[in-house]
């Protein structure tokens, strides 16, 4: 059964850089809808090679989905998305620093792809 609660979590410092990071402080603010690297680029005044190496740390520490958006010629792009509500750094019983990622609510296309992923994985 699909549990959207049981996705790999990004490793606690990646997280942290990229929340330390002015541009990607830009480029999430800018996300207020599915963005192409392009137009991020253009919105946040961020050179495009810049812009892509911080949408790979973004995505990388789960901040931000990469979309495929297919397009009628045939062609597709990349949107971005941000993938979080809130992120809450804490301090755990050990002392030890524990990371918490509130997550948005999949839309219903995000619940089918999931739900057809785990009919494929039992296939």
């Amino acid at each position: 059964m699909y549990d959207p609660s049981a996705t790999d979590e990004p490793e606690f410092q990646a997280v942290v850089d990229a929340l330390d990071d002015e541009d990607c402080h830009a480029i999430i603010e800018a996300l207020d809808e599915p963005r192409t690297a392009s137009e991020l680029s253009d919105e946040c005044d961020i050179p495009l090679s810049t812009t892509y190496r911080k949408l790979e740390q973004l995505t990388e520490s789960s901040l931000l989905v990469e979309e495929t958006q297919l397009r009628p010629d045939g062609r597709h792009t990349s949107q971005y998305r941000v993938n979080f509500e809130d992120v809450t750094i804490m301090l755990a019983e050990d002392n030890s620093l524990e990371l918490r990622i509130a997550r948005p609510p999949e839309t219903p296309d995000e619940r089918l792809a999931s739900m057809w992923e785990e009919v494929r994985k039992e296939t």
